[in-house]
């Protein structure tokens, strides 16, 4: 199998294929990883780290096409091979693409992955460990271009090939979603609906979601949301700014990153149409959606309109509709009638999903 991993800088996706690599050698499965950027280095020494898309485009061409012919190499040599590239570059000679149509068709992947992360990750990761210069609005507008080019880059060379949209999470990182995705297909796909920015401050909820998270992440290949949170940002922002501050502090991965106040407004309007498409893009990915709706502490149900607009674009996508009710009242019609099934607990819905889809609950793979 040919995995096409693309993803724009300041991700450190090598970092995290190295770690899907681990899991499946440690799974028994003879993987490799190319990293094109490492490979181009290497071809060229006299190129200083963090200066190849200084060169001449002419230069960058021959190189890439050069390497290319290594990777094409490799792919007939290893069982499993994780191409790690750009589906497009964005630097002094503007926009241009990062692959050559001849050489992707003779790959011939079988999966397309475009991997994510959010704004404040990305511009931690390139402060610290390259010279791009940037701001937000610059970040979000890469990402969406990345995920557009890599979608097209797939069904232009095969539309019968899968591509998948997936957030390199926070906390907890998705490494084993990758690995199934690649080794596990024969899992559905789940996407999770749950409310996020209303009870982002009630703790003992957020333990509830958190809980239903864990467990379905080990029933199924999940596309999470929460895995890409941003829309705390403006709400953060708008905050301190009537506190008379003109920056924010939020953590990435244990580590403060400040960000410019009037920078986080400035992108609000970015953040909230891409969490639209993209909950919609992952949906559509997905087998199945299962929506978490827990109680508030006064008992009433914490549904959100987002979880009520992703139930309806799941029913109205013909895809599976599970509803994990835990409120006193009861779901509004508009919820009994799009939804497969209702379930009162997380785990009626285990038990349930398990006799249905004969999954079974994994754990961490090894």
């Amino acid at each position: 199998m040919i995995i096409v991993v693309t993803g724009m800088v300041g991700l450190n996706k090598k970092s995290y294929l190295e770690e899907v690599c681990r899991l499946g050698r440690a799974n028994g499965r003879e993987i490799a990883l190319c990293s094109v950027g490492d490979m181009m280095y290497a071809e060229a020494p006299d190129v200083p780290p963090g200066k190849i898309l200084d060169i001449s485009l002419k230069r960058l061409h021959s190189l890439r096409r050069s390497v290319f012919k290594d990777i094409l190499i490799e792919a007939r040599r290893v069982p499993h091979l994780i191409v790690n590239t750009h589906a497009t570059f964005r630097w002094r000679h503007g926009l241009f693409p990062a692959v050559d149509f001849d050489q992707m068709r003779q790959l011939n992947a079988d999966l397309y992955v475009c991997l994510i992360d959010g704004v404040a990750a990305m511009h931690l990761r390139l402060l610290q460990e390259h010279a791009v210069e940037h701001s937000l609005k610059d970040l979000i507008v890469w990402r969406e271009e990345e995920i557009i080019s890599t979608e097209m880059l797939c069904k232009g060379i095969n539309d019968k090939v899968p591509f998948y949209c997936l957030a390199r999470g926070g906390r907890q990182e998705t490494e084993e979603t990758f690995y199934r995705l690649i080794f596990q297909r024969q899992l559905k796909r789940a996407y999770l609906s749950f409310p996020m920015t209303a009870v982002a401050r009630l703790e003992g909820v957020m333990a509830e979601i958190g809980a239903f998270r864990r467990r379905m992440k080990q029933l199924f290949i999940c596309f999470d949301p929460g895995d890409l949170e941003e829309a705390y940002l403006p709400i953060q922002a708008r905050e301190s700014r009537a506190q008379g501050q003109d920056s924010i502090e939020v953590m990435v991965a244990d580590e403060p990153v400040r960000l410019d106040i009037e920078e986080v407004l400035q992108i609000e309007r970015d953040i909230n149409n891409q969490i639209y498409a993209r909950d919609f893009l992952l949906i559509d990915q997905a087998d199945m959606i299962v929506s978490f709706v827990p109680a508030l502490p006064d008992g009433r149900a914490a549904i959100s309109s987002g979880v009520e607009r992703e139930l309806q674009h799941a029913h109205e996508a013909a895809k599976e509709v599970y509803v994990i009710w835990t409120a006193r009242q009861h779901p509004s019609v508009f919820v009994t009638q799009t939804a497969t099934a209702v379930f009162s607990s997380v785990d009626d819905a285990v038990k349930a999903l398990q006799k249905r889809y004969g999954a079974a609950e994994t754990g961490i793979l090894t």
